[in-house]
C-alpha cells in the first residue's frame, strides 16, 4: 500500500545549483513539501552562502513524502528533510529514523519551533494555519451565506460546495482532522466529519488546491491554510478568508538530517542554515509566522484574528494516533477523493 502511495511521487527536481565549480561539490537529496513554487528561491538563497552544495530536490505532498521516508526506513535515500509537518518528523522520530542535532543558532529560535530532546531531532521554519476560502461571487450566484464555524459547513445549503483535503496526501488536510478531532473529542469529530462529507464535492490531494480552486471560481468554498487565502486574495481573487469560531488546526514546517546519511557534514550546513535570520526572512515570504521571533512582517488580506484561534495543538497527540486516524478517514470517505 504505501509503494502504491508514492508510486506518482516525481523524479528528484534539480534546482538551485548556483556557481558550482568546485571539484569536490557536495550533493544532498533533500525530500520537501515545500510549494514546487518556492524551490528554486530556496535553493538560490542557501546558495548565495554556500555555493559548494548542489541541492537535488524530491518534493510531493506532506503525506506522500512521510510515506516514502517511512517506506526507505531500512534504507535511506534522503540526506535532509527541509520543510515536512512537524507531526511526521516527530513519528520518525519515534522510528530513530532522524539524526539528532542543534543547529548553530538554535536557542535565538522561538522555542515552540523546536524538538524538546536535547539534541533536537528536527527544528520548525514556520507555521501554517487552517482557514475556510470562501469566493463570494461564486456563493453569491449559489445563494450562500457565509459561514461563521466549522458546524455551519454541514449546513444542507452547502452540499457539494465544499472541497478540501484528503489527509493521507495533504498535510493541511491532516492538520483539519487532527483540529477537529481535539476541539471536539473523538467521537463528536467523527460525528463531525461524517455530517460534513454530506456536504463535501471531492477531497484533493494538495492543501492549496481548494483555495485555488475557490479563487479561480471552480467552488464556494474551499478548506486549506491562511496564507494561501491571502496571496490568492492579494492577486485579485474575491475571497473572503474566513476563521472559523471554534479554533483552527495548525502545524508547522520542519527541518531534520536524516539518520546515517553519508553527507553529514554538508547536511548539517544546510540545517545551520535552514535556522538562520536570513533564512526565516525567506520562510516569511511564504508564511506569515516563522520561527525566528521579530522576522515575520504583517501579510496583506491575512486574518488578524487568527493567531489567538490557533489551538493549543497537542503535536504528540498528531503523531502517535497518524497512522489510526488516517486508516480509520480513509475507510470512511476515501471514495469522495480525486484521482491521483
Amino acid at each position: 500500500m504505501i509503494k502504491q502511495l508514492f508510486k506518482s511521487l516525481p523524479i528528484a527536481i534539480a534546482l538551485g545549483v548556483v556557481n558550482i565549480t568546485a571539484a569536490n561539490a557536495a550533493d544532498l537529496t533533500v525530500y520537501t513539501a515545500v510549494e514546487a513554487e518556492d524551490l528554486a528561491r530556496y535553493a538560490e538563497e542557501f546558495n548565495k552562502s554556500h555555493p559548494d552544495i548542489n541541492i537535488n530536490w524530491v518534493r510531493d505532498s506532506t503525506g506522500i513524502i512521510t510515506a516514502k521516508l517511512l517506506a526507505e526506513k531500512d534504507n535511506p535515500q534522503a540526506d535532509v528533510i527541509w520543510g515536512l509537518a512537524a507531526t511526521s518528523l516527530l513519528l520518525m522520530k519515534s522510528e530513530d529514523m532522524l539524526e539528532p542535532y542543534a543547529p548553530a543558532g538554535v536557542d535565538k529560535l522561538d522555542p515552540k519551533f523546536v524538538d524538546k530532546s536535547s539534541p533536537p531531532a528536527w527544528t520548525g521554519m514556520d507555521a501554517w494555519v487552517a482557514s475556510v476560502c470562501y469566493n463570494t461571487v461564486e456563493a453569491g450566484k449559489a445563494g450562500l451565506t457565509p459561514p461563521a464555524s466549522w458546524q455551519d459547513l454541514t449546513k444542507p445549503e452547502y452540499k457539494g460546495h465544499v472541497i478540501m483535503p484528503n489527509p493521507n496526501s495533504s498535510g493541511t488536510g491532516f492538520l483539519d482532522v487532527s483540529g477537529w478531532l481535539q476541539m471536539f473529542g473523538e467521537e463528536d469529530g467523527w460525528a463531525y466529519m461524517d455530517a460534513l462529507h454530506e456536504n463535501i464535492a471531492r477531497y484533493t490531494h494538495s492543501g492549496s488546491k481548494p483555495c485555488k480552486l475557490a479563487a479561480a471560481g471552480e467552488i464556494p468554498i474551499g478548506v486549506s491554510f491562511a496564507f494561501r487565502g491571502a496571496k490568492s486574495k492579494a492577486a485579485g481573487a474575491p475571497l473572503e478568508i474566513i476563521v472559523p469560531t471554534e479554533g483552527v488546526g495548525w502545524d508547522m514546517e520542519a527541518t531534520a538530517i536524516v539518520a546515517g546519511t553519508a553527507n553529514l557534514d554538508a547536511a548539517k550546513t544546510l540545517v545551520d542554515w535552514s535556522v538562520t535570520k536570513e533564512a526565516s526572512e525567506m520562510y516569511n515570504t511564504g508564511y506569515a509566522v516563522v520561527a525566528y521571533p521579530g522576522v515575520a512582517k504583517p501579510v496583506e488580506h491575512f486574518p488578524a484574528n487568527l493567531a489567538e484561534k490557533m489551538i493549543d495543538n497537542d503535536f504528540e497527540f498528531a503523531a502517535n494516533n497518524r497512522a489510526a486516524i488516517l486508516k480509520e478517514w480513509q475507510s470512511r470517505y476515501d471514495g469522495k477523493s480525486e484521482a491521483k
